[in-house]
């Protein structure tokens, strides 16, 4: 696989500009992803994320009809792998984080590089898996396999749009649905250059997985 090139400060520029176009929609979405999250004690986290991502990946590709709040909940169609990938990396990087959390201080330091070094090399996974319908191993596998060409400075990309994505936490959780879709928007800018850079995708991106014209609209 070739070396990736990541376009740091572009990137950044163009995602945080897809953000202020769309800010209504993205925050509304948002919200309704954390509350449907928190309200399932996480189980539903991973079709939320994921409908999040089919909303910034259809306003970034400029699809047509533009996307609306209601398709937050797309992110089903792809349940099972959306669901596996959030829980399944969820607990392996939690049981790892543990164990070395249990030497003191050098230990802690190294729970928390290794889960953020775990989450830089998944960061592609759950695009893969709406974009390209992959299973959730197979897309965790694409993803890293990508990130690893060019590891450090994705890992700086990852770094800089997880801050911007957690500084709404500071505001009693909240403002976490105003700053989390901008990491949404650095990264699906990311994703597109990355995986598709000389691909145009003209599939109605309301079908569902598999569906052809002919099938008519899934909503």
């Amino acid at each position: 696989m070739d070396r990736a090139q990541v376009k740091f400060g572009e990137w950044i520029e163009r995602g945080f500009s897809l953000y202020k176009e769309n800010f209504g929609l993205l925050v509304l979405a948002a919200l309704v992803a954390l509350v449907v999250s928190l309200v399932t004690v996480g189980l539903l986290a991973g079709p939320m994320l994921a409908g999040l991502a089919l909303i910034t990946l259809a306003l970034y590709d400029k699809k047509e009809p533009k996307p609306e709040l209601r398709n937050i909940f797309r992110g089903f169609d792809y349940f099972l792998n959306a669901f596996l990938f959030i829980l399944v990396w969820f607990l392996i990087i939690l049981v790892i984080s543990a164990v070395l959390n249990v030497v003191p201080v050098i230990g802690q330091l190294a729970s928390i590089v290794f889960s953020l070094a775990a989450q830089t090399l998944l960061m592609f996974g759950l695009y893969l898996i709406v974009d390209e319908q992959m299973g959730f191993w197979s897309a965790s596998q694409e993803s890293i396999s990508m990130v690893r060409t060019n590891f450090w400075p994705f890992f700086g990309l990852f770094l800089v749009s997880e801050i911007i994505g957690s500084i709404g936490a500071i505001a009693c959780g909240i403002g976490v649905i105003f700053t989390a879709p901008i990491q949404f928007c650095i990264l699906t800018v990311a994703y597109r250059d990355v995986f598709h850079e000389s691909r145009d995708s003209d599939a109605d991106w309301n079908a569902s997985p598999g569906e052809t014209e002919e099938d008519g609209p899934a909503l």
